[in-house]
Formats: C-alpha cells, sequence, structure tokens
C-alpha cells in the first residue's frame, strides 16, 4: 500500500549515512539496501533483466529496498520485481521529479523531499548498504558522494558496483589510474566492492543465502 510522505529529515537524520555512523550500536543484519541505478534501460536488455533479479532476490530474503522512487528505467525494474516478489519498496523522491510526474505511486512508501541532498541523506538513514546498478550522471554522483562519506568515515555501510557485463570496467580503470597518478589512496579505493552477478554480490554483503 503507497505512502506518500512530505519529508523533512529529523536533525539526527540529517548526517549523510547517521543509520550507520555507530557501528558498534548497529545490527550484523542487513535490512535494507539502497539501490543506485539509472532512469533508463540502457542498451543492454541484461541491465534491466539483472535489475529485476536484484529486486527479487532482495524481497525473497526480506531486505528492503530503498530506491529513488521513480516508475521509470531500472529504477521500475527493481521496484516492480521487489513488489511482485512481495517485498518492501521505499521510494525517496525530490519534488521537482514528482512535478514531472515521474513518481512511482505503487510502492510501500514514498517520500517526498524538499532538495536532492535531504533525499541522499534518508538514503544514507534508512538503508545497511548501498548497491549500485548501470546508470548516467546521477547515479554517478550518489555513488561517489557515498563513497566519499565512507572514506570520511561518516558511514560504515558497504558500497557495492554490480558490474554486469563488465559495465563499470572503465571506471574502475580510472580508479587504478587515480591511484597510480597519487590522486585516491589505495585503502580509499579499495572500500569499491564489486560483483558480477546478484549472487556474486548478496555472497559478498553476506545474505547469500534466501
Amino acid at each position: 500500500m503507497n505512502s506518500l510522505m512530505d519529508d523533512t529529515l529529523p536533525s539526527d537524520a540529517r548526517v549523510p549515512g547517521s543509520r550507520a555512523t555507530d557501528s558498534a550500536t548497529r545490527s550484523s543484519a542487513i535490512a535494507a539496501v539502497a539501490v543506485f541505478c539509472g532512469s533508463l534501460d540502457g542498451a543492454d536488455p541484461a541491465y534491466r533483466a539483472v535489475s529485476r533479479e536484484l529486486g527479487r532476490a532482495l524481497a525473497a530474503r526480506g531486505i528492503g529496498v530503498v530506491y529513488g522512487g521513480g516508475k521509470i528505467g531500472l529504477m521500475q525494474a527493481v521496484a516492480d520485481a521487489a513488489l511482485e516478489a512481495g517485498g518492501r519498496v521505499v521510494g525517496v523522491i525530490p519534488t521537482v521529479l514528482v512535478e514531472q510526474e515521474v513518481a512511482h505511486q505503487g510502492l510501500t512508501e514514498l517520500h517526498v523531499t524538499d532538495t536532492m541532498h535531504t533525499r541522499k541523506a534518508m538514503f544514507g538513514a534508512r538503508s545497511d548498504a548501498f548497491v549500485v546498478l548501470p546508470g548516467g550522471f546521477g547515479t554517478l554522483e550518489e555513488v561517489f558522494e557515498v563513497l566519499s562519506w565512507k572514506t570520511l568515515r561518516l558511514h560504515s555501510q558497504p558500497v557495492l558496483l554490480l558490474n554486469t557485463n563488465g559495465f563499470y570496467d572503465k571506471l574502475l580503470a580510472f580508479l587504478d589510474e587515480c591511484v597510480e597518478q597519487g590522486m585516491l589512496k589505495a585503502k580509499n579505493r579499495a572500500v569499491v566492492l564489486v560483483a558480477r552477478t546478484v549472487d556474486e554480490a548478496l555472497e559478498m554483503l553476506g545474505v547469500g543465502v534466501s
């Protein structure tokens, strides 16, 4: 059942990734995963297929999906697959996108935020891990921000790229080049987890058995 909410985060949730800032008080179990992905389907049908596979797999394990709240592209694929499998799906979308009529109205919860920053803070506050599917500017901006937060120890959630058919190979090579050129510390490069399949991704997150 859809619940539409106009959200301003409480003060203690405004810190990026506040859900996991104190790892000592955080449960080791993953209850919800933030999924970053594109608003387009992409050129390879595998991207949509893997998005649906991820949504089903998370639902089968009782793990909620937190995502960008859209009803288009890979965002819709993940959300619909999880919902069809009986899963809980929370959308977080800024007002500007609601006004463009791209909000998914069939979610468990749909939170409408005033800014993109508040939206991303809510992703961190509501999730125990970040999984990144193929996407464009928005997806890349989201993943690099949570990686920056992680290197600053603002959160401890794992950040995992689901590298379907090598979609992120060139990006990963660029990160390696950044290390070689002394612009990125090797220990910070190492926080980027990479999986080729949904099964591998879930194993890396410690939720491989449904």
